[in-house]
């Protein structure tokens, strides 16, 4: 039992420290660059150093950290191929997933859509950028599952996450809650209306309205990105 308890209570301290940590990085308070130091990170928790390697590696696989044998743990910088990758696998899902929800979208699930966008609307008011980006997700959630195709969400959080950041800035410095709840809006529209086509077109402007954004941060923070 003491070992169950000890595995348990290690599993608990990764979990604390990958959510502050990823919390940090996605809001941007840990910039592109900054360094980390692992001992720092395990005083702040009261842990062993394990706890927080094993949080670092789960940071490394969702291209957050970039951790080098001898050399400080930084903050991992934007990559423009990581970006046109990530918008490549997400425009081709989330294409199909919403033809998929288009061809399957019941009067039941077109009121959980409108529920959704009733929530995002909410928070746009209360002008509450981190509860619109978890609605963000809810919504690309619930996309998934009215086209039966849950397990697409997990494909779609993983490269959604890559790019957080910046859709984080996005958010906060460039007022885009209402346009981004629009694009939403017309998306659910054309999926509930039976409309596959014009869901994919307002779909792939979704996905591209992040342009602008890279361009202006490219241009004001170029540290911020790999050099190519």
């Amino acid at each position: 039992m003491a070992v169950i308890n000890k595995i348990k209570d290690r599993r608990t301290s990764v979990d604390a420290i990958f959510d502050y940590l990823y919390a940090e990085i996605s809001s941007l308070r840990l910039r592109p660059g900054d360094k980390i130091s692992e001992a720092e990170i395990a005083s702040q928790f009261g842990v062993s150093r394990q706890p927080v390697r094993d949080a670092f590696s789960r940071l490394e696989n969702m291209d957050l950290l970039l951790i080098r044998p001898q050399r400080a743990t930084e903050v991992k910088r934007f990559s423009a191929r990581e970006i046109t990758k990530s918008r490549f696998v997400r425009s081709s899902v989330e294409s199909e997933v919403l033809r998929r929800a288009t061809a399957n979208c019941s009067a039941e699930d077109a009121e959980v859509l409108t529920a959704c966008l009733e929530a995002q609307a909410k928070v746009i008011e209360q002008n509450d950028y981190a509860a619109f980006s978890r609605l963000d997700y809810e919504f690309h959630k619930t996309m998934c599952e009215i086209a039966k195709v849950d397990f697409a969400f997990e494909v779609i959080s993983a490269e959604k996450a890559k790019v957080d950041r910046l859709c984080n800035l996005s958010l906060a410095q460039e007022d885009r809650m209402p346009q981004l709840l629009g694009d939403h809006q017309n998306i659910a529209k054309a999926v509930i209306s039976g409309d596959s086509e014009a869901a994919v077109d307002f779909g792939m402007l979704h996905l591209s309205r992040l342009d602008s954004t890279i361009a202006t941060i490219s241009s004001m923070n170029a540290d911020y990105f790999e050099a190519e």
